[in-house]
């Protein structure tokens, strides 16, 4: 059977997914999620003109003549607000956030006067308007300033709070479950016996996942038996899990059971199998709303296909648009040779290059089990099925990790 491309793959992933359902919560627990529905501001900001200077409130047409002298007739704070109008002649001392009293048309820095006694000396002249934020002028009651299925960052927190909102309507987390396989793994902190490891990549992927807004479930490691496995798929639908994600036992030999395990469960296998280099044995399922990824079990496989795949998931479910990574142009930091048949993803560090365009230079091994480059590694270099030789300094396709 020919392996399935890496672009169908995803396809595969995403086919029919829906957005979790809405529910609420605070602004605090708000951070990273998902608008669920359009937001309308509930009040004008300002609601009213409001000085954006410490000085003097006043009539431009009583500074048209410099030096002008005025009457102080009072003082407005930020909120305590003087329910006067200026006559002719008058002025009012204002601080920032202070709401500009009726007839009053500008404020006069304080630093352009003078005071004394009760009068104030103007020795610069202020246009109309000027140092005055007005009605309105930020947003009004009723602009729809936050669009559904926005990424809600700690500016628009910031925002929704100034439209007088205590919570938002947003997407429900994903939840995904993580489950280690293998009699090998080991956890960290334990001396490892003769021929085990130590587990790694259940740690990334949680924190991958819960860098992308969703909930990580750990299922902990099981044996390689038909049982445990079985056992352990069955614990992660009963927790309602979105996301299956397994990691090793995906491969075809004797002690490689998830495959087995899934299919014995009733799992509606998409794919097993893809032209993806690091990563061809990775499987995608459906387990009633549950949807399982099967990834291989060396660590840099691993993370590499969650992140291709896990990821837009992750984001599609929590109600994102913006499922895809975002692919940028960068310049090859050293030559490469042809590719074969599979898609490759190269681990790379990024340089800044004088033409603008950063320079991708692909670590020395690209073994799937070296954990040490991939950590170091800032971005993918993509190199599609049969791509030719490349030469250093000709473009190149590269997907950047977050720097969480």
């Amino acid at each position: 059977m020919p392996l399935m491309a890496v672009a169908d793959a995803l396809a595969a992933v995403l086919a029919g997914v829906e957005p979790l359902p809405e529910e609420r919560v605070g602004l605090d627990d708000a951070h990273r999620r998902v608008l669920a529905r359009d937001l309308p501001s509930r009040r004008t900001q300002p609601p009213v003109a409001m000085s954006a200077m410490d000085g003097y409130a006043v009539r431009a047409a009583d500074i048209a003549t410099i030096p002008a002298r005025l009457h102080v007739i009072g003082e407005i704070a930020a909120g305590r607000p003087l329910a006067r109008a200026l006559q002719a002649g008058e002025a009012l001392r204002i601080f920032t956030g202070g709401v500009v009293p009726d007839s009053a048309d500008t404020v006069v820095i304080q630093e352009d006067t003078e005071r004394d006694g009760d009068y104030v000396i103007v020795k610069e002249a202020t246009a109309a308007g000027k140092n005055i934020r007005a009605a309105g002028v930020d947003f009004r009651e009723g602009d729809v300033l936050l669009r559904a299925h926005s990424h809600l960052t700690d500016r628009h927190l910031s925002l929704a709070a100034g439209m007088n909102y205590p919570d938002l309507p947003v997407h429900r987390r994903p939840k995904v479950a993580v489950l280690a396989t293998g009699d090998e793994l080991v956890l960290p902190g334990t001396t490892p016996g003769p021929g085990q490891i130590i587990l790694s990549n259940g740690y990334a992927l949680r924190a991958l996942a819960r860098s992308e807004g969703a909930e990580a479930i750990d299922l902990g490691v099981v044996a390689d038996t038909m049982d445990a496995t079985t056992a352990a798929i069955r614990r992660a639908r009963d927790s309602g899990a979105d996301i299956l994600v397994t990691t090793g036992g995906a491969s075809v030999g004797d002690h490689d059971f998830v495959k087995r395990a899934l299919d014995a469960e009733g799992v509606e296998i998409a794919f097993w199998r893809i032209a993806l280099r690091p990563g061809k044995p990775m499987m995608h399922g459906r387990l009633g709303p549950m949807r399982v990824i099967g990834l291989p079990g060396n660590p840099v496989s691993s993370y590499i296909c969650a992140f291709l795949f896990m990821v837009p998931l992750i984001r599609a479910l929590s109600g994102r648009e913006d499922v895809g990574h975002r692919v940028e142009r960068a310049l090859l930091g050293k030559d490469l040779a042809s590719n074969q048949a599979r898609q490759d993803y190269l681990r790379a560090r990024l340089a800044h290059s004088a033409d603008g365009l950063p320079t991708a230079m692909p670590v020395g091994h690209q073994d799937s089990s070296l954990l040490g480059n991939l950590a170091a590694a800032e971005a993918l270099v993509v190199r599609a099925p049969f791509a030719p030789a490349a030469r250093k300094g000709e473009p190149c396709d590269v997907i950047r990790f977050a720097l969480s």
